[in-house]
Formats: structure tokens, C-alpha cells, sequence
């Protein structure tokens, strides 16, 4: 018998035992994952209290209040944090900057999931600014213009580097970059996905690449 006939004969025997499953038995599995969901979430706040965020709060100033979840956002750099009170922040994310870059956060701020945020200069987050997950606040690209430079591994110039500053009651959703030197009037929303390059006024809804306003806000507008 060849190697390819035995081969097919025990491939209906492999598909049995790799399907195979113990049953679902409720009075057993249903306290068994309430136990290990029990037991998750214990350590998980543990760690939170007792190790996370008191490490990232010896890093920054200010964090009265403050809630970390899903470990300890990564700070990278030199830049100064200032924290304003009762903000959160997902451990999944990066803050960095270049020397003498600050990153501001006003009161009640949400910074979600693997979001990143690199201070060029100044990165200012107004009180209740609401970052969703996989956002990018670019404050300086990193790399100089000039391809030669880059090639060199010569970091970006000064002039490359400006602030970026969110107002009171921003909104910023999913993947959206907000570019170096763009400040986002108070009470706007930037959809999920766009990359704004310009100045937003105030109580509007940018979308697109490049972000556009798409629609304008009344003030207190819920629909």
C-alpha cells in the first residue's frame, strides 16, 4: 500500500477525532465558566489597582480618578503627561514624543483601544473628548521629507512637528487620523476612517480622506 492510499484511508479517521467533542453538560461547563470568567476578572482588577496604574501614574502628572483597562498604556519618549480627573484609557495603547512634546488631558477623557498619539509639540484633549479604538493623532511623521535623510535614519525637522488640539466635547471615531498642526472645534465629530489634514470649526461632522464637513450640529442635537 503506498503512502497516498494510506493517507486517504486514515483521513476519514483524523476528520472524526479532530471533530470529536466532550458534550455540553450545563450542571458541569455553565460553573466552571462562570468560575473562570469570576476568576479573569479578579486578577485582571488586581493587577489594575495594585500594579498598572499606579506604575503609569508615577510616569505622568495629575490622574485623580484615573481608570486603566486591559494593562498599561505604553509611553514612549520624552514627553510630559498631564492628566486632568475620571479619565480612562485602554492599556492597548501608545503615547510618544520628541523632546519637550506634552500630551494634555482635560477631565473625563476616553482613550480606547490601540489607539496612538505622538506629540510633535502639543497634543491638548479638551474636557470629555471621546477617542475611539485605532485612532492616530499624528503630531509629527517621524521622518524627515527628503529621501536621502531618510535613508540616513535622521529624524523628522522641527518644522514637521506641531500641536494638535481637540476641544471641549470632541468625538473622534475609529481608525481616523487627525494630522499635525489641525485643531477640532468644540462639540465636532470626525467619522470612523477619516484623515483630517485641516482645521475642523466647531459643532460639525467631518468625513472622507481628505475629512470634509459633512453635516452641521445644532448645539444639544442627540438625533
Amino acid at each position: 500500500m503506498t503512502a497516498f492510499a494510506i493517507k486517504q484511508w486514515l483521513k476519514p479517521a483524523y476528520l472524526v477525532i479532530r471533530q470529536w467533542q466532550i458534550p455540553p453538560i450545563t450542571l458541569v461547563y455553565r460553573p466552571l465558566f462562570w468560575m473562570l470568567q469570576g476568576g479573569r476578572t479578579l486578577w485582571s482588577g488586581l493587577l489594575r489597582v495594585l500594579i498598572w496604574t499606579p506604575m503609569f501614574r508615577s510616569r505622568v502628572s495629575g490622574g485623580q480618578g484615573l481608570y486603566l483597562y486591559d494593562g498599561m498604556p505604553q509611553v514612549l519618549g520624552p514627553v510630559e503627561v498631564t492628566l486632568g480627573q475620571g479619565c480612562r484609557i485602554s492599556g492597548v495603547s501608545t503615547i510618544c514624543g520628541r523632546p519637550g512634546s506634552s500630551l494634555e488631558l482635560g477631565d473625563n477623557i476616553d482613550i480606547g483601544w490601540q489607539n496612538t498619539i505622538a506629540c510633535g509639540t502639543r497634543v491638548i484633549l479638551a474636557d470629555n473628548v471621546r477617542l475611539a479604538g485605532r485612532v492616530f493623532l499624528a503630531g509629527y511623521p517621524g521622518h524627515p521629507l527628503e529621501a536621502r535623510a531618510r535613508a540616513q535614519g535622521l529624524p523628522e525637522l522641527p518644522h514637521q512637528a506641531r500641536a494638535i488640539i481637540l476641544e471641549q466635547d470632541v468625538w473622534v471615531g475609529t481608525g481616523a487620523i487627525i494630522l499635525a498642526g489641525v485643531t477640532v472645534g468644540r462639540g465636532s465629530i470626525v467619522a470612523a476612517g477619516s484623515v483630517v489634514s485641516r482645521d475642523v470649526p466647531a459643532n460639525v461632522v467631518v468625513a472622507g480622506n481628505p475629512a470634509r464637513i459633512v453635516r452641521n450640529l445644532e448645539v444639544g442635537d442627540e438625533t
